[in-house]
């Protein structure tokens, strides 16, 4: 059951559909990857609502936007992502490394997902990342704009908890 999660998972991202995203995961569910670190299925939903919204909302992104799971087991999947980032516009080619746990129920209750911040930083901001993407202030400053972002979108999207 675990493994279809994960595949149901990732079909509803290629899809751009967050809310069945958000349907994979327990309610008291923990997300940590090099950006995010969220706690309960609704911010974790919403990250991934805001993430799908973001790009669907942009043709030219949407165009670039491709993913692709491989090395996929019961507990891990290897994935990659193609798009643009929304806040540069710059082409980012992600390469991912998720370990799940899952509840009684087959749904995801932890999920860590591991990549390159210095590689993605260079990609998603050019220079800035360059130079500063192996220092904590640059990982603290978008860990901190993306938090703000998600606030942000959590009250605009005006779901219930």
């Amino acid at each position: 059951m675990s493994r279809q999660t994960i595949e149901a998972l990732y079909a509803a991202f290629a899809r751009l559909d967050g809310a069945a995203m958000q349907a994979c995961y327990a309610e008291d569910a923990r997300f940590d990857d090099e950006v995010f670190a969220l706690r309960g299925r609704r911010e974790i939903g919403a990250m991934w609502r805001m993430l799908c919204e973001a790009t669907a909302s942009r043709p030219e992104a949407r165009a670039h936007w491709r993913l692709v799971v491989s090395q996929l087991t019961d507990r891990s999947a290897h994935w990659e992502a193609d798009y643009l980032f929304s806040a540069t516009g710059r082409a980012v080619h992600n390469v991912i490394d998720a370990e799940f746990e899952f509840d009684g129920q087959g749904l995801i209750l932890r999920q860590r997902d591991r990549f390159d911040f210095w590689r993605w930083s260079r990609q998603a901001l050019g220079l800035p990342g360059l130079l500063l993407g192996a220092t904590p202030l640059l990982r603290d400053k978008v860990r901190a704009t993306a938090a703000s972002n998600l606030r942000r979108f959590i009250e605009r999207d005006g779901r219930p908890a």
